[in-house]
Formats: C-alpha cells, structure tokens, sequence
C-alpha cells in the first residue's frame, strides 16, 4: 500500500462494518525479538520484529540504522483503522502538502503469514502500492502502518470471509481473461456475443476451480478470538505484509489514533517520529 490504497479496502471493511490486547506471539515472550522504539510528539512506543519475515526485519533494521525514520511524520490517520508513517517527503512537508508517494527506489517481496501474523490491533505492516500497479503485492521499502481496528462479530467475520474468496475469484477471473485478451477483442470486434458469452462462462468455471484447488479463505481460531475481542482490520488479511507488533505504548499509538486530520486523513497538528532507535 501507499495506504492511499488501503482506503479503498476501507469500502469493504464497511461492508462488513482499547488499549493494547495481548500480542499475536504471546506465547513465544521467551524468544529473543529484535526491538525498535520509537520517540514522538506523541509519546513513545516499542515494535517488536518478526524472524520469519526476515526480508521486512532486515530492512526496517537498516533503515533505522541509517536514521531514515527520524523526523518523519504519522502522514496518513484513520480512526478504528490504523496510524501510517514512513514517507520520507514528510520530514520537510508544509503544511498542505499531500504526502503518501515518498519512497526509497525499491520494493520488498510479499512475505504473507496471515494464520500466525495477521492484521490485529496492534500489528505492524508494510505499506504497499495497489494491486492495478503491484499484482504481486509488493510492499513498500519505507512506509507502514500500525493497525488500530475495531471489533466484528462471528457473523460478520462470516460475511467478511464470503466477500474475500469472491474478491480472490474476480482477481482469478481478470487474470484469465488477460490471457484471453486478444480473442475476446476479435470477438467484440466480430459482434459475436453467443461466443463471448460462453467464453466468460468457460472463465468463470475455471476461475471457481482454481480458487477450490488453491483453498477457500477461512479466519483461524486465534483469528476469530482477536477480531471478535481486541480487534483489527481482518480485510487485510494475506493481502498484506505483516512483520511486528507493538509491545509497548499502545496508549500512545491510541493517542496519535485521535488526532484531528484533515479530508486526506493527515493529523492538523503535525506527530513527528523524533528518533527511532535499534534495542539491542
């Protein structure tokens, strides 16, 4: 996301649709994590790192390291959703400036793990382009987000669940079509719509296959229990890369969840990252 596009997620979530809740890895506490704390106008607050998404661990790492994050601002807030930050443009950004592009010249590959590390109140994840531009969902070298949320109950999660698998089958049935791309531009052009019909029944049938074969999206036990209690956005699930969680000054993160914004959701009074410092 550049989470302009995660705005557009917001749609669904609506269809659909604290202070901190225990963390996804509480039952590994005893595991040594790497820890970046993070200073603002706001308060202070502490991430944790993920092993397992080592490619996003190690580039947030370095560009820690490298002082990227100091002077940055929360450019991007959406109350019960999330809090972004990252976008280097932002550290000398008037006051009106739309912000949100800034980037680092390079991306970093999809590392899903959404039945250990989903999208709970308090889960940190990549920011990322959309899929029109990213179909391999990428994500940012710089931005991220930390989710807020809200809480859903099991029937809407139910619902939730339905409207992703028919999201996963139209991305399936676009992808088909792409490739028929050329026989259904002579078709239109023929005026053959008998044939371009039975085309997109033969598309959808495949694309219903296909999404059988690969395995109908379902929310896992833990899921359901953090949605249905702490909260978070579980739209996003598998679509974006989570890889920490805060483990310290989540009132803090409440804080900056409260800020007045203006219409593009930037905070009216600036929330500054003064310093993001590697805990060793």
């Amino acid at each position: 996301m550049r989470l302009n596009e995660l705005c557009l997620t917001l749609a669904l979530a609506a269809l659909t649709a604290c202070g901190a809740g225990s963390t996804q890895s509480s039952k590994d506490m005893n595991e040594k994590r790497t820890l970046v704390k993070f200073e603002t106008t706001a308060g202070n607050f502490t991430v944790a790192l993920y092993d397992e998404t080592s490619k996003h661990r190690d580039n947030f790492i370095k560009l820690v390291k490298e002082e990227f994050y100091d002077s940055t601002l929360f450019h991007r807030v959406i109350r019960n959703f999330m809090i972004q930050a990252g976008d280097p443009e932002s550290k000398t950004a008037s006051d009106t400036a739309s912000l949100g592009n800034g980037e680092v010249g390079y991306t970093v590959s999809a590392e899903f793990m959404p039945v250990k590390y989903f999208h709970r109140r308090g889960a940190l994840a990549a920011a990322r382009q959309g899929d029109e531009v990213n179909p391999a969902k990428a994500s940012s070298g710089c931005q991220f987000y930390i989710v807020t949320g809200r809480t859903f109950t099991q029937d809407q999660l139910l619902n939730l669940e339905g409207q992703l698998n028919e999201q996963r089958k139209g991305a399936i049935f676009n992808e088909l079509a792409h490739r028929e791309a050329k026989e259904i531009d002579k078709l239109r052009r023929a005026g053959d719509q008998a044939r371009l019909l039975r085309l997109q029944d033969s598309l959808e049938s495949r694309a219903h296959r296909q999404l059988k074969k690969e395995g109908y999206f379902k929310f896992t036990p833990a899921q359901l229990q953090a949605y249905t209690t702490v909260g978070g956005a579980p739209h996003l699930d598998g679509s974006y890369t989570v890889f920490g969680e805060v483990v310290k000054g989540m009132d803090t993160i409440e804080k900056i969840e409260s800020s007045r914004t203006n219409k593009a959701d930037r905070p009216l009074t600036d929330v500054r990252i003064l310093k993001a410092t590697l805990i060793e």
